[in-house]
């Protein structure tokens, strides 16, 4: 326990604490109760989400307890955001978001043995406290002057729309969970992204104020590409758990693509290589860049971690096939889909001949170009070289009956789409 709050410095995972010491030493001490919270805003968690539960697992398995918090109450109000009002979501909606959410976040926390982790909603406490209490027990101790300095809530005050006493509110429904998980389970730490920081403080002043205890809160850092760009709902890049959101083979794909400059400080914060593997992994992207050692690695970790080792199989033999390792063929439909959704390519009706195919999905400009490419040997449908500048792309071709994998020499490839 005492190594945890080090191992977490390392890998940069800490970004704010109330107090280093007094956390520190809490830790050591321990074991201590922490809780990480996750509103249903959508219907999957993403990869900001990802690292504070990878925190939670490495806290669990040091000893420490974690509660795992989904918001049923808070994600019907919805945290600020800076720049307008939430559009409000259905009581049902959001009840099936937090299903599952739940369902996401008891795949990466242990929920058994000697040390289990625990599920719990906001709404069950929350629902049952009526506008008086609220306000009697709860409102009277937030100081609005406090409120108003959040950074989302004083850019809406600064707008002309302003902002609603609905969302206003949500920083004391926050404080509210922390206070309630203090009393009833002993919970002396609260873990959030940066972004969230305000909430948490909300909290710990709420536990103060109302019961004269001192307990901590600690952000992990947001999630950047190499340029410093955030990943995130509000950039439009968010990285679903979800995989009817992002496919096993795209969740598979980004890590695989990580830039060199990025791919060792991201097996840092997501992976449990440990620092003498990750040093070797490091000089290998320094020798050996073209191997991408470090990008195979964290990407089998982590597709494996948030799908399963058969959905990284199944991945992994589809990024081989595609580039003609492996048999295109053996590929389920599913994954084979997954693997040519973002290819370019166009509509292919069975049996059409291969050099008009070829012209269609974009490899070739004519038929004379493609008749080329045919007789010098760069051509091949279903990584199956074509030699015959007649042949036609018929129904068996169609893996699945739904696509054909086009190909010029080893990296342009392109999908046939069966229309039918």
């Amino acid at each position: 326990m005492s190594e945890i709050f080090d191992e977490l410095q390392w890998r940069g995972l800490v970004a704010q604490t109330t107090d280093v010491a007094a956390l520190r030493k809490a830790l050591a001490d321990g074991p201590l109760t922490m809780y990480v919270g996750f509103d249903p805003s959508a219907d999957s968690l993403h990869i900001g989400n990802l690292v504070q539960l990878i925190v939670a697992r490495k806290m669990q398995r040091a000893g420490h307890r974690v509660l795992c918090l989904v918001g049923g109450s808070t994600g019907l109000i919805g945290d600020p955001k800076p720049d307008s009002e939430r559009v409000m979501r259905s009581k049902d909606e959001v009840a099936a978001a937090v299903a599952l959410i739940r369902q996401q976040a008891e795949a990466l926390l242990d929920f058994e043995g000697d040390n289990p982790a625990m599920m719990v909603n906001n709404l069950d406490w929350t629902e049952p406290i009526s506008a008086l209490d609220f306000l009697r027990d709860y409102g009277k101790h937030f100081r609005v002057n406090a409120m108003i300095k959040k950074d989302a809530v004083s850019r809406r005050l600064n707008s002309d729309q302003g902002i609603s006493y609905t969302e206003f509110s949500y920083q004391i429904l926050q404080g509210l969970d922390y206070l309630h998980l203090y009393r009833a389970e002993g919970c002396t730490l609260q873990l959030g992204g940066s972004d969230q920081w305000g909430n948490l403080l909300a909290g710990v002043d709420l536990i103060h104020s109302a019961d004269g205890a001192s307990v901590h809160a600690m952000t992990t850092p947001l999630i950047t590409d190499a340029s410093g760009r955030k990943y995130g709902k509000s950039e439009g890049n968010a990285l679903w758990l979800n995989p009817d959101r992002m496919s096993p083979y795209a969740f598979y794909q980004f890590w695989i693509n990580l830039d060199d400059s990025d791919v060792i400080d991201k097996m840092r914060v997501f992976t449990d290589q440990d620092e003498a593997s990750i040093q070797d992994y490091a000089q290998q992207v320094t020798e050996e860049p073209f191997r991408r050692a470090a990008q195979k690695a964290i990407a089998a970790e982590m597709t494996t971690l948030v799908h399963g080792a058969e959905a990284t199989a199944a991945v992994q033999a589809a990024s081989e096939a595609l580039f003609g390792k492996g048999d295109v063929a053996a590929l389920d439909a599913r994954t084979l889909q997954d693997a040519t959704a973002e290819l370019p390519g166009g509509e292919v009706a069975p049996g059409t001949g291969v050099v008009d195919a070829l012209i269609a999905v974009g490899i070739a400009d004519s038929r004379n170009a493609a008749r080329r490419l045919i007789g010098e040997g760069g051509v091949s449908v279903n990584n199956i070289k074509v030699t015959d500048s007649d042949a036609t792309l018929d129904t068996s071709t169609f893996l699945h009956g739904k696509v054909a994998l086009l190909k010029r020499g080893r990296k342009h490839l392109a999908a046939a789409r069966n229309p039918r």
